[in-house]
């Protein structure tokens, strides 16, 4: 039964996968469609431009670039943002997309593994691009990296996903998969203690965290608040490597620190605050009631950005297409970011306008979150 049940999951995600950005409409009476909204997107929403041509028209492309349609178009278009970031010299890399189709996201059966499963199969995707690429010349000034390790928080946590995909610790030329924490080859016990407990009681790794030769980029998957110190050793180790935060969720991450157990709110300022978003997109989805017929609307959106371009603000307009609201080249707090599909639905006359003291009451004092604000020892790299 396990084994039908994962099957037909991967056969609807081969099925969706042309939809795997589109977030579920809700049935509401409010909704409303592109006939309500003005769509013309005639400037923006183009095909991002080759890495190597001129930088301000890849600054212009990246500008209007729209989300992708497909998971092919999706990791041709992210390895691309990564590569110009790389050639700009960062080390530290945020990849940010749903793993799934936006329909299997919302089924009861998928568990945290399939998307584990299905954030692996993408990073090893991601890996193949970089080490296929071929030998460049010493006249290159910044090399792009060919030897790539995708690194699970621990091995046992490595050797269950793994299996499950299929069994290969090194899927293609140039890719292999291994842990934060490497085993001893040796150590036969089932039940390692250090591998999950020592992050807790003390300061580091106690040198498990160890970097691998020869390995020019790192790409971090399914790693939790609690394990992201170990990515910071691993830099602090190997700071000429790239690593690339895929699919973590930082932005939710960033929320437990601070917590009992958790890094303190100094790591956000630390080592957290050095990620570059190169290639970012979250949907988000709100409900807003209102004082007429039909009392009530929901909405959706996406925050959407490809290196070097700005932080796109884009309004669902109720047929699978986003709308371009408004874009920044600071990246706008969540609470900004509902602010800014509400006014444009205000604008349309989606939504009513209720003025400045109805809007409070409904937003109340603070909008953000403490590492959305200014925080004098944090760098604003993550945010640009």
């Amino acid at each position: 039964m396990l084994k039908y049940t994962q099957s037909t999951i991967l056969l609807i995600a081969l099925a969706l996968q042309s939809e795997a950005f589109t977030v579920p409409h809700p049935q509401r009476t409010g909704s409303f469609t592109a006939n309500t909204l003005h769509t013309s997107t005639s400037l923006y929403n183009v095909p991002p431009m080759p890495t190597d041509g001129d930088s301000a028209d890849i600054k212009d492309a990246s500008d209007r670039e729209g989300p992708p349609q497909s998971f092919f178009q999706l990791q041709i278009n992210c390895a691309r943002a990564a590569e110009l970031a790389i050639r700009d010299g960062y080390k530290l890399l945020e990849v940010e997309f749903p793993p799934l189709p936006a329909q299997m996201l919302e089924m009861d059966d998928v568990s945290a593994y399939n998307v584990a499963e299905a954030n692996l199969n993408l990073a090893v995707d991601f890996a193949k691009s970089f080490a296929a690429k071929p030998p460049q010349g010493d006249d290159v000034e910044v090399k792009m990296p060919r030897s790539v390790a995708i690194l699970f928080p621990d091995e046992a946590e490595a050797n269950i996903i793994v299996e499950k995909s299929g069994g290969n610790f090194n899927p293609s030329r140039g890719v292999t998969i291994s842990s934060l924490r490497p085993g001893d080859p040796n150590d036969k016990r089932l039940f390692k203690p250090e591998q999950t407990f020592l992050s807790l009681f003390r300061k580091g790794s106690g040198g498990l965290v160890k970097p691998i030769e020869g390995v020019e980029m790192y790409v971090i998957v399914v790693a939790s608040a609690q394990e992201l110190p170990d990515v910071e050793e691993l830099h602090t180790l190997a700071p000429d490597a790239i690593i690339v935060f895929y699919n973590l969720k930082l932005d939710v991450l960033r929320g437990d620190i601070g917590a009992p157990a958790f890094p303190s709110k100094d790591f956000q300022d630390r080592f957290l605050s050095l990620v570059k978003p190169v290639y970012y997109l979250r949907t988000r989805q709100y409900s807003r009631s209102t004082a007429s017929p039909p009392y009530m609307v929901a909405f959706q959106g996406c925050l959407f950005r490809s290196y070097p371009g700005q932080f796109q603000t884009l309004l669902d307009t109720g047929t699978g297409d986003y709308r371009r609201v408004v874009g920044a080249d600071m990246r706008p707090p969540l609470g900004t970011f509902k602010e800014q599909l509400t006014q444009a639905l205000q604008t349309e006359g989606v939504i009513e306008q209720e003025g400045k003291v109805l809007d409070f009451l409904r937003t109340g004092y603070k909008t953000t979150t403490w590492w959305e604000d200014e925080r004098e020892d944090a760098s604003d790299e993550w945010r640009t």
